[in-house]
């Protein structure tokens, strides 16, 4: 019944800033300020993704230069001691990487990032060759969907399937992704329904109701 959500492909970044196993520290170093980014896909000779190196991967070789002895205590896992005396790319990437397909909807893909606490994941396709990137930004534009465009979504896809006239009369508004529907339903037991097909449509922030029951006739 419900309109296809927005997926990944549709908010991605094409443009993709990648460096190979062989990038030394200072190529890293260099991409990540020239592309104003934080992390970087670690690409294989036929653009499959193999890893991500981020300025997190980075961080240890400062650390470990501090003249400070306490440094090595604070290194606390072997993992950045290793990244500390790493040069490449290939050494300093975390691999396996985190990826996501063009068709995962927005839902998932947030989900995903919340739970591995990441910033941005890498986008591929069924061979594991890079088609993009998609960061939270990315995500968010979804909420700058044009109000009438929402409103038209929700009059389709929740309005005429639970309150289909004549037995309803029901007005759709949407203003700054708030949707207010309002008017007359023959059963309000529906409303709770509504306010969760009206939440699901991409770029909704909230739902208000302005609804009462028709009175039957006896």
């Amino acid at each position: 019944m419900h309109g296809t959500p927005h997926v990944v492909s549709d908010v991605m970044t094409h443009a993709v800033a990648t460096v190979d196993r062989k990038a030394s520290f200072k190529e890293i170093v260099r991409t990540m300020q020239e592309r104003k980014v934080s992390a970087l896909p670690v690409v294989g000779g036929k653009g499959q993704v193999v890893g991500v190196v981020s300025e997190a991967d980075l961080l240890p070789k400062e650390e470990f230069r501090d003249s400070d002895p306490d440094r090595y205590t604070q290194l606390r896992r072997l993992s950045d001691l290793a990244k500390a005396g790493a040069v490449t790319a290939g050494e300093l990437m975390t691999s396996p990487a985190l990826t996501t397909p063009p068709d995962a909807t927005l839902a998932q893909t947030a989900r995903t990032m919340a739970r591995a606490r990441v910033k941005r994941l890498p986008v591929v396709d069924e061979t594991g060759a890079l088609l993009g990137i998609v960061s939270r930004a990315d995500l968010l534009k979804v909420f700058l969907r044009d109000d009438e465009e929402m409103a038209e979504e929700v009059r389709r896809e929740v309005v005429s399937y639970l309150f289909p006239p004549p037995s309803s009369s029901v007005r759709t508004e949407v203003r700054n992704g708030v949707v207010k529907l309002s008017g007359h339903i023959r059963d309000t037991s529906l409303v709770p329904v509504a306010a969760r097909l009206a939440r699901a449509v991409e770029g909704v922030v909230d739902v208000e109701f302005d609804l009462s029951e028709h009175e039957r006739s006896v």
